[in-house]
């Protein structure tokens, strides 16, 4: 782990279970979303606390399963939940072309629909519009873009994406950002971020007029590309506005590892310290243990299962492809270690048997899996947090995990 000095004031460790002294759901100020931190660690930014929302605690740093069309895909909702999960994400750009809001409404909200009964945060779009659609033309209004499913025009502007999350229901609203792909000229990076701020003002008024303080949550999202200048300006800027967390957005995006974790270190100490610190689209092991160092509470990424549905399973000693012939003969569970169904139930043989003959319960289990996996590495974080020991358990797990990428951050 790079070296770096925690932040200035930082609380001291606490004690206990951060479920004992989570906050309650509606705080003074009649907001239905409270954050609190619990435990800090003396060598990094890493910090362990509680996300509270009207439908439950969130115990942070937390890692959020992709629900992106209202599914963790292949596997019920109880089995997300049993694996570890207290929080989903899902997204406004699939959910308003598909099912649409018409029909989440009548079915009682988002949460009712899919039958997850736990907090749910939605993505605004932004990356899926950039990413997806078709067309896509960026406005000061807003953009217009043709849906990736039938060819459909649409039009998504921060008052709609607010309205939209808040009308199925969301517990954590996103606001509306640009996004860029890179690599691209400073000018339009530039650009994209400014405008990004701009329509965080929008969305801080429609989320106000809407009452969404009662409801929900809104959260802004820190653009700024790999520019340090940049970077650290947009954090400055979304550590002024009345938001009630803070997104990193823009990041694993391509670029090396050591950029994204130099950014975070841009960020972390100009972010404010009351409020939630969201790194959106990460989701392996290393980058999970690495954002923590640096002061994040909560990440999201398809990853996980997009790679169990295609054999690749993650272990203590790094990520394995099940569908390799060494495993044909492996009459014994693929982790030991692991408690999910697919490591205490079955074998690896048996999982690579399922792959090899494409039966859709390999998908599941290897689902099931790797969140299970996950979970556990979001567990032993907050765990090594609580007990003072968060950059010797960061270490360990360095020294036996071995990331795919040649490049990692420490």
């Amino acid at each position: 782990m790079s070296p770096f000095a925690p932040a200035a004031g930082k609380p001291q460790h606490g004690c206990g279970d951060a479920a004992d002294v989570a906050p309650s759901v509606h705080a003074e100020d009649g907001t239905a979303f409270a954050f609190a931190v619990v435990a800090t660690d003396m060598t990094s930014f890493a910090r362990r606390g509680v996300l509270t929302t009207r439908r439950g605690a969130v115990q942070t740093p937390a890692f959020m399963p992709v629900g992106t069309q209202a599914t963790v895909k292949t596997l019920l909702p109880r089995e997300v939940r049993e694996v570890g999960a207290e929080i989903l994400l899902c997204n406004t750009y699939h959910l308003m072309l598909r099912p649409g809001l018409g029909t989440l409404v009548a079915a009682g909200g988002l949460h009712a629909f899919m039958g997850w009964q736990g907090p749910i945060l939605t993505d605004s779009g932004g990356f899926q519009i950039f990413s997806l659609a078709g067309n896509a033309r960026v406005r000061e209004s807003g953009v217009t873009f043709r849906s990736h499913i039938d060819g459909s025009p649409h039009h998504l502007d921060p008052e709609t994406a607010v309205a939209l999350q808040l009308g199925w229901g969301s517990d954590i609203v996103m606001a509306l950002d640009h996004l860029v792909g890179l690599p691209a000229e400073y000018e339009a990076v530039r650009d994209a971020t400014e405008r990004t701020h701009r329509w965080l003002d929008r969305c801080i008024d429609a989320f106000e007029d809407q009452g969404g303080k009662l409801r929900s949550a809104l959260f802004g999202i820190c653009q700024g590309g790999m520019d340090s200048a940049l970077r650290t300006a947009s954090a400055r800027a979304l550590a002024e506005v009345d938001v009630a967390g803070c997104a990193i957005g823009g990041l694993s995006v391509g670029e090396p590892k050591p950029v994204m974790a130099e950014m975070l270190e841009l960020v972390a100490p100009i972010l404010p310290p009351d409020k939630p610190r969201y790194l959106m689209g990460v989701g392996s092991p290393e980058d999970l243990w690495m954002g923590a160092a640096r002061g994040v509470d909560m990440f999201d990424c398809v990853l996980p299962t997009r790679l169990a549905r295609n054999g690749a399973l993650f272990t203590p000693d790094g990520r394995v492809n099940i569908k390799q012939r060494r495993f044909a003969d492996r009459h014994e569970s693929l982790d030991s270690e692991c408690d999910c169904e697919a490591c205490t139930g079955f074998s690896a043989a048996y999982l690579h048997h399922l792959f090899r003959a494409r039966e859709l319960l390999g998908l599941r289990l290897a689902s099931l899996h790797n969140l299970r996996f996950l979970a556990r590495q979001m567990a032993a974080i907050r765990a090594s947090i609580d007990a003072g020991r968060f950059g010797t358990a960061h270490a360990s797990f360095m020294d036996r995990y071995r990331p795919v990428a040649a490049t990692v951050a420490g």
